[in-house]
């Protein structure tokens, strides 16, 4: 069997047990992903290159270390140390900045920052990444309502008039489409919860 057609988890455990090409197949299988959300944060590509290294190296380090057991979910665990040193990256950047702009410096000044807006601006930022990776696997009619409900606004009557259908079946369609969106979030290890 190809080692390509391997799930995530199965890579994990070829890695763990010494298979190194296993790791290799992770790592292209995701990286694009990691690396645009990364970046998508950044707005840096030195940095964003860097930060996804220092990703990878944690990853290695910790399936070395058998620190990881999150069965079936290696994308989610991956993208969670990539945020956790995204958000690394502006508190080192924020307590520089406080250092060198400030010549009276006082410790205080940097233990009390705002660390917990950029917490939950990236943890909103991820959902809301998230959330449109899930809706693009939504049937094409489902999509088309829930698009148009919830990112141009429209009223269910306006929506059906556009795509003419009846109102019963746009809400209808609206139904399936946060019926589906649940499941796929359980499917896909998403949470979907800010």
């Amino acid at each position: 069997m190809l080692l390509s057609n391997l799930s995530d988890q199965e890579l994990v455990k070829e890695y763990i047990n010494g298979d190194n090409f296993s790791f290799e197949i992770l790592l292209h299988r995701h990286k694009n992903r990691v690396f645009a959300f990364i970046m998508s944060k950044i707005k840096n590509k030195d940095i964003s290159e860097d930060i996804f290294q220092d990703t990878y190296v944690k990853v290695v380090n910790s399936l070395q270390k058998g620190k990881y057991n999150e069965e079936g979910k290696f994308l989610p665990w991956v993208m969670r140390i990539s945020h956790n040193l995204v958000i690394d990256h502006f508190r080192k950047q924020k307590k520089m900045h406080m250092i060198r702009s400030n010549s009276d410096f006082d410790i205080f000044d940097v233990i009390k920052d705002n660390e917990i807006n950029i917490d939950e601006k990236l943890i909103k930022d991820q959902v809301y990444y998230d959330l449109k990776s899930l809706i693009e696997l939504l049937p094409i009619d489902q999509k088309e309502v829930l698009k148009m409900r919830y990112f141009e606004e429209l009223s269910f009557k306006k929506i059906a008039q556009t795509i003419d259908v009846s109102i019963n079946t746009a809400l209808g369609r609206m139904r399936y489409a946060l019926i589906n969106l649940r499941g796929l979030s359980k499917k896909h290890h998403v949470d979907l919860h800010i």
